[in-house]
């Protein structure tokens, strides 16, 4: 599971090179239920400016030192209140078990 310094270091990283609305942590690192072969499950919300997979790839480089495989998936604002209502998705997901490393 991640320590309280080292989810600081992920909002830190991610902040000081992108303009981001929200960081929430989901998957079994937000459950507690990870294990060493657990990757980190970001969901981003934020405006998109460039290309939404483009952006998801510059986000995975500027955490690929923290040793960690990381899964970031971005939603704008809107997609992630409507996506949020319906069983099943990230946004869902993330809603309910997630953990909100920051918020704008």
């Amino acid at each position: 599971m991640l320590s309280e310094q080292e989810k600081e270091e992920i909002k830190q990283r991610l902040l000081s090179k992108f303009n981001l609305q929200k960081i929430i942590l989901f998957g079994s690192q937000a459950r507690g239920t990870s294990d060493n072969k657990s990757d980190v499950d970001l969901l981003i919300i934020s405006e998109l400016n460039e290309d939404r997979f483009n952006l998801m790839d510059r986000m995975r480089v500027c955490l690929m030192q923290l040793n960690y495989a990381f899964d970031v998936i971005i939603l704008t604002e809107n997609e992630f209140e409507r996506d949020k209502k319906y069983p099943g998705t990230v946004a869902r997901y993330a809603t309910k078990e997630g953990i909100v490393l920051y918020e704008q």
